[in-house]
């Protein structure tokens, strides 16, 4: 999976719409190969874009989940923290 996108599940406060699109943008320029596409492919490739948002929109919303929701700010510390200790020279 792409490195870019992130998990949206079972945070409180919950994924925003800005945060759950671009998550489904790094998710189709993935699949398409291109960050950017040409004016041929624009329409298609930002149809794509809006339904795969409203697709995750729909599945971060009906999770179901027993665990409690994850705290924003202890998850960011612990990513900076992962990233300290893999490029730490």
């Amino acid at each position: 999976m792409c490195r870019n996108i992130k998990t949206l599940a079972n945070f409180c406060p919950p994924a925003t719409d800005d945060e759950i699109h671009a998550s489904a943008l790094q998710f189709v320029r993935k699949l398409s190969g291109m960050n950017k596409p040409s004016r041929a492919n624009e329409a298609v490739f930002n149809r794509a874009v809006e339904e795969v948002t409203l697709a995750a929109r729909q599945l971060v919303a009906s999770l179901v989940t027993t665990a409690s929701p994850r705290n924003r700010e202890e998850e960011a510390q612990k990513a900076r923290e992962r990233a300290r200790v893999r490029f730490a020279s």
